[in-house]
């Protein structure tokens, strides 16, 4: 696994922490660069005439959730938010650190639909969102595809406590066709496809 920063550079030049130096304008958005103990780091290149400066972009670890029953997806949408703001949504979120991917997906599906009795059926694949400029963040998500044994209405509320340290965030979850699974947001459906497989 490499390093990933964002660069920007002013036409003609590189400039970042450790990396400098004139070169030829910059056809191209990513590169890798490599150091000299080997190290690699994936850098988005972001051209500018007004000079130059770094912001790093962090990777953040994360899971996807899709829960299948009876050829529907489980959504859900914030009631906080308008669809325009937040959209609709999958179960997701953040591996916490000593966590497995799988923990991760059985606890962020709990979490946000507020149900039990979950399995995953198998693991979909890897994929990466950028979420720029939202937050200055790659995300490295690992999708699941789950089961859920508990009976459940075709529509209901739920809210995600965060651990008591924030306050609580508001959901309406639903079912939806398979087949209308690309109204996800933020490339959640990436994988959506490796269902059928």
């Amino acid at each position: 696994m490499h390093n990933r920063t964002v660069v920007s550079c002013e036409l003609g030049k590189l400039v970042s922490a450790g990396l400098s130096g004139d070169a030829d304008p910059l056809p191209q958005r990513h590169s890798v660069v490599h150091d000299d103990a080997g190290n690699s780091t994936l850098v988005d290149i972001q051209l500018s005439n007004r000079g130059s400066r770094v912001s790093p972009k962090t990777t953040k670890e994360k899971v996807l959730c899709y829960i299948v029953r009876d050829g529907k997806l489980l959504v859900f949408r914030h009631t906080d938010y308008s669809y325009e703001e937040v959209g609709i949504q999958v179960p997701a979120g953040s591996i916490r650190q000593g966590e497995t991917p799988e923990d991760a997906a059985l606890r962020e599906a709990g979490e946000e639909t507020g149900l039990k009795n979950f399995t995953i059926v198998r693991k979909l694949g890897e994929t990466e969102y950028d979420i720029s400029p939202y937050r200055f963040e790659l995300q490295h998500r690992h999708v699941f595809h789950l089961d859920l044994a508990d009976p459940t209405p075709e529509r209901w509320k739920s809210q995600e406590d965060h651990d008591g340290e924030q306050e609580p965030t508001h959901f309406e979850c639903f079912w939806i066709p398979i087949e209308a699974a690309h109204i996800l947001q933020s490339g959640q459906g990436a994988l959506l496809g490796r269902l059928f497989d």
